[in-house]
């Protein structure tokens, strides 16, 4: 019994120690393995930054020089958005999205022609009338008191400068040239009118699938999400041709007034100033501003009393615009804090010029939307 208790006892003995060896090297970390599998590589590695920044200025290249294809598709996307409420009120009438999309497009395209068949023969009369008044401006300018004192002070350089404004008029040389310039500003009409249809085209296609992209757009999103990003995408859209929508009302309501104005104070064309009035008008912000500025400027060269009545009646209409009209046309569009407001156009007319500033409002509010809804809930959750 004594020795198989001393055997036991020795068998759970612990083992003795092993003798102390050299210290062995710590295991080097993933980290500074691949950096020194780096250092080990420099050519290597040199070539894939390279090429990595290579590939990186040519996709930058890529996209300045698509900036006028993504600047269609831009403005084919925002038109579409547009028209879309107006597409789906005919649907609620019994049409087809097809039916409504051709009802919506051929009204659209009555509008343009009667626009053209408006604007140019008053812009073709204009610019024949000038040039047939040349000598008889010219004469009546030496006639003035205007020319009188500036030969007066400055002697025969008014004389001078005259002859040789007629000598570049009537040298063939400069004529072939003025010739150019024509056939340029030609050129970049015909291609101002290519881009038009470029965009209508688009924009046809793009409300034709509105309900498919919107979809597309769903399913970026994980399954469980699905349904508030199409809820989000739904009212980001609805607001987005809401305020275009709101946009063109506005636009037209500024031109109606112009139309009047120009109409009972006996001012020169006043359907061509009320299709100016709409383009300018669309411009966000400073549209009426302008034209307000522009209108009472040419209604000086009537008078000074009707410029005077345009500037207060139209003036007038501004603050009815922004107090009463404004709020109820745009009631549907979210609504978006002034600073935002112009910071949005400031930046979007920075960045894209006047493309910027007509999608800088929509884009602005969409982005509040996706704020409000998504990062404001998570950090009232957070604790």
């Amino acid at each position: 019994m004594i020795r198989k208790k001393t055997r036991t006892a020795v068998e759970a003995a612990p083992a003795a120690p092993a003798p102390a060896g050299p210290a062995e090297a710590p295991v080097a970390s993933d980290a500074s393995r691949s950096v020194w599998t780096t250092l080990n590589r420099p050519f290597s590695v040199g070539f894939f930054l390279t090429l990595g920044g290579l590939i990186a200025f040519a996709l930058g290249t890529a996209v300045t020089q698509l900036s006028t294809v993504l600047i269609y598709v831009a403005f084919a996307m925002f038109a579409a958005l547009g028209l879309d409420p107006i597409v789906r009120f005919l649907e609620k009438r019994r049409l087809s999205r097809a039916w409504a999309i051709v009802v919506v497009y051929s009204g659209f395209a009555l509008v343009l022609v009667g626009l053209v068949l408006l604007i140019a023969p008053t812009v073709i009369k204009q610019i024949a009338s000038v040039i047939a008044d040349i000598p008889d401006i010219i004469n009546r300018f030496e006639a003035s008191a205007v020319y009188s004192w500036l030969e007066q002070n400055f002697g025969d350089q008014v004389q001078t400068l005259v002859s040789d404004v007629e000598a570049f008029l009537t040298k063939p040389t400069n004529i072939a040239t003025i010739g150019k310039g024509i056939l340029q500003v030609g050129a970049t009409i015909a291609t101002t009118l290519s881009g038009i249809v470029i965009v209508l085209v688009l924009s046809l296609y793009f409300l034709a699938s509105l309900p498919a992209i919107k979809k597309g757009v769903s399913r970026f999103a994980p399954a469980r999400n699905r349904t508030r990003v199409g809820d989000m995408t739904e009212q980001i859209t609805d607001s987005v041709g809401a305020y275009l929508m709101g946009m063109v009302v506005l636009a037209f309501c500024n031109a109606v007034v112009a139309f009047l104005l120009h109409l009972f104070l006996g001012l020169p064309f006043p359907l061509l100033m009320g299709v100016a009035a709409f383009c300018i008008t669309l411009i966000p912000l400073v549209g009426s501003v302008l034209y307000w500025g522009v209108g009472t400027v040419l209604a000086l060269f009537t008078g000074w009393l009707p410029a005077l009545i345009f500037a207060a009646v139209y003036l007038i209409y501004m603050q009815l615009e922004a107090y009463v009209l404004t709020p109820r046309v745009m009631n549907r569009a979210i609504s978006v804090p002034g600073a935002l407001v112009v910071i949005g156009a400031l930046v979007g007319g920075t960045l894209l010029g006047l493309l910027g500033a007509l999608i800088a409002i929509p884009v602005t509010a969409s982005i509040l939307l996706v704020v409000k809804q998504v990062f404001l809930p998570r950090q009232d959750a957070k604790l």
